[in-house]
């Protein structure tokens, strides 16, 4: 067998070397059966080879069936016979009940009994566990399975170069992702957007919000309910903020007003999405980046004028506006590439945005704007924040927001483990935020679907406001809105004319009275 010390040297030689070719592999049973020149190699032997076995330096292998594998003149035979076609074989291995090869290009492939199957070497195990570095480990194993290698300051992913990486000292495997530090202290993210890294905070540090206004839910501006009625149920509920959304339309805001009003008072932090979209309010087309931010600057300011001296501080600017039928290519997409959005509808999209952001903070400096995203459109994150363009141009007004919001509904998958476009290995999207954008994170609508009894929700809140819970503190979580309050009926509502629905209501007050929010 391969010493460990020769084992973990050819690792490190991974990153010059590792060539995804055809050497040593391919075929199927049908490409050849060529007699091996060895006498005795269809002889069975009575005992199956130990795991992790290796040809040189055994002269043989035995499986499970009894079949012996033996390799020569860089081929490999079973029972004298070759198996599907391999040539320029240098190693052999029998592990766990699989024959592996691996040919002078490096490549290791896998026998599944009818052909050779490209694959890792199977002994350097599966996924590399959370917070893996290089150094101290040789090799990062990525949840596809590519081999991450770093050689003389130079990241390597399967033996090519990864963008232009130098002087690099940690290579980190952390929140599906994976990160690197150099010499001069700066984290970068292997990321989708322009170049392959992009710069960030190291993700391992912890960020917690301010106390006091985890537990949120939303609303809409034209219930039924009294702005005093609101506050008593909320209290009872154990919540803490409140979610309701208006455009500069005198009725709406006039109807928001009086809920500020009343939250000021009983110490209720509301946050209002100043509800501008892509349209005018005769559903024209706002068609460029400077109508649209002269639109939107203007919905902005005047909401946060109408609002600021009832103690609002927080605004959402914009409603899942990289989710409309003119900003998303393909609703299907999970959104972490940024060739999933519209070039051509991109620049109304951004005008909007910047319009609200600033509209806002001309009438209120202080105030916190947020931008929300959905599922895991991290794609379109990136290149706000950048200021790229879904053609991967560049050169543009950067969105930069004060927090990052985002809605979280069961369909979407599990938000600390979210999988990416095509349903790829998931990654944990608020670690990759915080250390991305550096501002806090706000979940401003979660729940499952609307198709769901309400014991399957009752279990759904309970399990989730446990998993938000756990992670407030390490995700710079700030608060998670529960939607809705009341939507009418059964579909997402927690009550309906003030009547709780149960379990839901109870599984969500039992859990706020049970885990302070501090």
């Amino acid at each position: 067998m391969m010493k460990r010390r020769q084992f973990i040297s050819g690792l490190a030689a991974i990153g010059g070397s590792y060539l995804l070719s055809a050497c040593g592999g391919g075929g199927s049973e049908d490409a050849g059966s060529s007699a091996s020149p060895v006498a005795d190699a269809t002889a069975r032997a009575s005992a199956t080879s130990a795991s992790g076995t290796t040809m040189p330096p055994a002269a043989s292998i035995t499986d499970s069936t009894g079949a012996v594998w033996t390799l020569s003149k860089g081929s490999v035979y079973r029972n004298g016979v070759m198996p599907g076609n391999n040539y320029n074989v240098t190693l052999v291995l029998y592990y766990n009940g699989t024959i592996y090869h691996q040919g002078t290009g490096g490549q290791f492939y896998a026998w599944n009994g009818s052909q050779w199957v490209a694959c890792n070497d199977p002994r350097l195990g599966g996924t590399s566990a959370d917070g893996t570095t290089l150094p101290s480990s040789a090799y990062i194993v990525d949840k596809q399975g590519a081999i991450w290698t770093l050689v003389n300051g130079v990241i390597y992913k399967n033996g090519a170069t990864v963008g232009n990486t130098y002087n690099v000292t940690t290579v980190l495997w952390y929140g599906g992702k994976i990160w690197h530090c150099g010499t001069g202290s700066q984290y970068y993210v292997n990321a989708e957007v322009a170049a392959c890294w992009l710069a960030c905070t190291d993700p391992r540090i912890s960020g917690a919000p301010t106390a006091g206004s985890f537990y949120g839910i939303n609303g809409h501006y034209d219930y039924t309910y009294t702005p005093a009625q609101l506050v008593t149920i909320l209290k009872s509920m154990g919540c803490t903020s409140y979610r309701v959304g208006c455009t500069d339309d005198p009725n709406q805001l006039n109807a928001v007003i009086k809920i500020a009003q009343a939250f000021q008072t009983a110490g209720i932090k509301l946050l209002v999405l100043v509800n501008q979209g892509l349209w005018d309010s005769n559903n024209v087309w706002l068609g460029t980046e400077a109508k649209a931010y002269t639109r939107a600057y203007t919905c902005g300011a005047t909401v946060a004028n109408a609002l600021k001296a009832y103690g609002v501080t927080i605004y959402e600017c914009g409603n899942e506006l990289t989710r409309q039928s003119a900003t998303i290519i393909d609703s299907t997409n999970a959104g972490t590439k940024a060739v999933d959005f519209n070039n051509t509808n991109w620049p109304v999209m951004r005008g909007v945005m910047r319009g609200l952001i600033d509209g806002v903070k001309s009438a209120q400096p202080t105030a916190k704007c947020g931008i929300n995203f959905c599922v895991a459109d991290i794609g379109a994150a990136d290149a706000l924040w950048e200021g790229m363009a879904p053609n991967g141009t560049g050169g543009y007004p950067k969105v930069r927001w004060d927090i990052t919001t985002w809605h979280n509904y069961e369909v979407y998958g599990d938000i600390f483990n979210i999988g990416s476009d095509g349903s790829g290995p998931g990654f944990d999207l608020p670690t990759y935020c915080k250390a991305r954008y550096g501002v806090p994170f706000i979940i401003t609508e979660w729940n499952t679907g609307p198709e769901k009894s309400e014991a399957y929700r009752a279990n759904y809140v309970t399990t989730q406001l446990g998993e938000f819970y756990a992670a407030r503190k390490t995700h710079n979580i700030q608060s998670v809105m529960y939607y809705v309050l009341d939507s009418g009926d059964s579909t997402y509502g927690i009550m309906v004319n003030g009547t709780p629905l149960s379990p839901t209501y109870s599984a969500f007050t039992s859990f706020t009275a049970a885990h302070a929010d501090n």
